[in-house]
């Protein structure tokens, strides 16, 4: 089993970051995240089987790989406080995902992965093209609470979030990864099962077709920053640290809004001290305001989008916020045409988005 402590500087400033790697005792790496070393000795754990994703299979008309993993019907489904997978792991309690009484920041893969290192040959399939589903899912859990967002975790918080994000970033490139993906998905109307704080990161072996279409952009000569830069009158909503939060005049969702470094850089790894403290203030201050807007928990998917292997150059890296509300009560749903073109029906211009959420 390992078991070990290791002091990272993961900031501009040199602020460190200590991080706790340990084997649970189903073979998952579980890494606990924090401002003071993690030593607490681990409670009694549940030794069962994990699956090892699944598989991936061509479409030939959109031009994608597709990810195929049954097993994940089977995933934990919306269970009470107390049987909650992702909370410390009490005495004598329920053994849950963290074998520890309490933690700052935790990351582990996730049990019913889509993409594992070892994932299995995919089934053999007459005209069908496959290909092994290697690449690795993580579950972040921001806090030992169980309740909060973004926002109420607080900036130092969000920080060390970022700095974790950061370090898994650098190993999964290091292990092959094409693409990684942080992300959240917040709300039961986006199909969330664990209302626990929390995110998790896809790491992926190819890289997935908005991603070559976006490097196809900016190798054209698409310049993000400089297009948001024009329309922050209109279309900007909050800055912090020399990072903008933009309702993109060309949003597809209501009041979707970017997070775009005003200085192009490749991922958060490349972030000066203002420009990653300013990107952790706008990730709890763009929840706050939806939350405001709405009057109610917003449901939202948050991604992280950062350079792929091979297609880094003159790319630019932002973070999009896409809410699923289109006014209070009411849901944006995507139906037949968004599912069966791509072209979005907008109900709110991102001038008026931007207006209004400018105003909380």
């Amino acid at each position: 089993m390992t078991d070990h402590l290791e002091k990272l500087t993961l900031s501009p400033a040199g602020q460190t970051v200590h991080r706790r790697l340990f084997t649970k005792a189903d073979g998952r790496p579980l890494r606990l995240y924090g401002y003071t070393p993690h030593t607490e000795a681990p409670q009694a754990e549940d030794d069962g089987e994990v699956a090892k994703g699944g598989e991936l299979r061509w479409h030939p008309l959109r031009r994608e790989w597709n990810v195929y993993a049954p097993h994940r019907q089977n995933r934990t489904f919306k269970p009470s406080a107390a049987d909650d997978p992702l909370s410390p792991t009490k005495p004598g309690g329920a053994a849950t995902e963290i074998p520890f009484t309490d933690f700052e920041l935790a990351i582990f893969e996730n049990k019913f992965t889509s993409l594992h290192r070892e994932a299995p040959a995919p089934q053999s399939v007459a005209g069908v093209e496959s290909a092994v589903a290697k690449g690795h899912c993580d579950v972040v859990v921001y806090t030992p609470e169980q309740s909060g967002n973004l926002h109420t975790i607080g900036q130092d918080k969000r920080r060390l979030l970022l700095s974790a994000w950061n370090d898994r970033y650098a190993d999964l490139f290091a292990q092959g990864c094409k693409f990684v993906l942080p992300f959240e998905s917040r709300g039961e109307a986006v199909g969330v099962t664990l209302h626990h704080p929390h995110g998790q990161i896809y790491a992926f072996p190819f890289v997935p077709k908005v991603q070559r279409d976006a490097a196809a952009g900016f190798q054209g000569g698409y310049d993000l920053a400089a297009h948001m830069a024009e329309g922050i009158d209109t279309y900007g909503v909050a800055e912090a640290g020399g990072i903008d939060a933009v309702c993109p005049p060309f949003a597809r969702f209501p009041y979707e809004t970017y997070l775009v470094p005003r200085r192009p850089v490749k991922g958060p790894w490349e972030f000066t001290e203002d420009e990653a403290a300013g990107f952790a203030e706008l990730l709890g201050d763009m929840t706050r305001r939806y939350d405001a807007l709405f009057g109610q928990v917003t449901p939202y998917m948050l991604s992280l989008h950062a350079a792929p292997i091979g297609l880094e150059a003159d790319w630019q890296f932002h973070a999009k916020f896409y809410p699923l509300m289109r006014s209070p009560g009411r849901i944006k749903y995507l139906a037949s045409v968004e599912q069966s073109t791509g072209a979005f029906t907008v109900d709110v211009m991102p001038e008026s988005a931007a207006q209004e959420l400018r105003a909380l």
